[in-house]
């Protein structure tokens, strides 16, 4: 007989390891970018080739943060995709590595954002 494990249904008391976060912020910067960037961007395209017709998606004051937010979503899931890459052909599959590369990508994700969002805006 199969022993009877703990089942813990409350999701705000689970913590997850690192590498499991940033797993999760890589798919929610995937979803993030398609139903959010992809809007965007093509309201900025039809806004620059039509200037005079095009109306804005959003209000001025939201648009430079969700520029913001798309930006670090557009790095963090490079920068991500570089690490499961790396993964799946064991290359840091280790704990101390894996938990690593997970600052590694937070860390890189933050600067970038910082640095190339400095530089745009």
């Amino acid at each position: 007989m199969r022993a009877q494990r703990p089942k813990n249904l409350d999701l705000t008391t689970i913590r997850l390891p690192l590498p499991g976060v940033v797993s999760i912020l890589h798919r929610a910067s995937g979803a993030l970018l398609f139903l959010v960037g992809i809007p965007v961007f093509l309201d900025r395209l039809d806004r620059a080739t039509h200037p005079d017709t095009a109306t804005p998606l959003l209000p001025h004051g939201l648009e430079q943060p969700l520029l913001w937010l798309l930006t670090w979503a557009f790095l963090h899931h490079f920068c991500a995709g570089i690490r499961f890459l790396l993964l799946d052909v064991h290359c840091g599959t280790e704990r101390v590595q894996a938990r690593r590369s997970s600052v590694a990508v937070l860390l890189a994700s933050g600067v970038l954002t910082l640095v190339l969002g400095g530089w745009l805006w």
